[in-house]
């Protein structure tokens, strides 16, 4: 389910999955089929997980690395959902054939 929050993100945040939904900056970018297929992806890492683990893990993960690279926007980018969904947002797929728990192998690799 797709819904337009127009002044909901922060700088260059374009959207996000809060699930069941995938919150977007605009109504442009319903039709952005990578975009889509990204949030996609994190609706499917939220159902393995239970939902609540998910933000859990999401939030611990991003405060650890914001720790570690001393850089916010640094660590979003590798935490293990953010980095199996741009390893394979091209792929239109990669939701309905990923395997369960795809993300472990990018909480450490490079």
């Amino acid at each position: 389910m797709i819904v337009i929050a127009k002044h909901f993100f922060y700088k260059s945040y374009v959207g996000l999955c809060l699930w069941p939904f995938i919150i977007l900056k605009d109504d442009q970018l319903k039709y952005d089929v990578v975009l889509i297929n990204h949030e996609r992806i994190h609706l499917e890492q939220q159902k393995e997980l239970l939902i609540i683990p998910f933000y859990f893990i999401y939030l611990t993960e991003w405060i650890l690395k914001s720790l570690f690279y001393l850089n916010t926007y640094k660590a979003y980018q590798n935490i293990s959902f953010e980095r199996e969904a741009y390893a394979h947002e091209w792929n239109l797929d990669y939701p309905s054939s990923r395997k369960s728990f795809g993300f472990i192998k990018y909480l450490w690799a490079n």
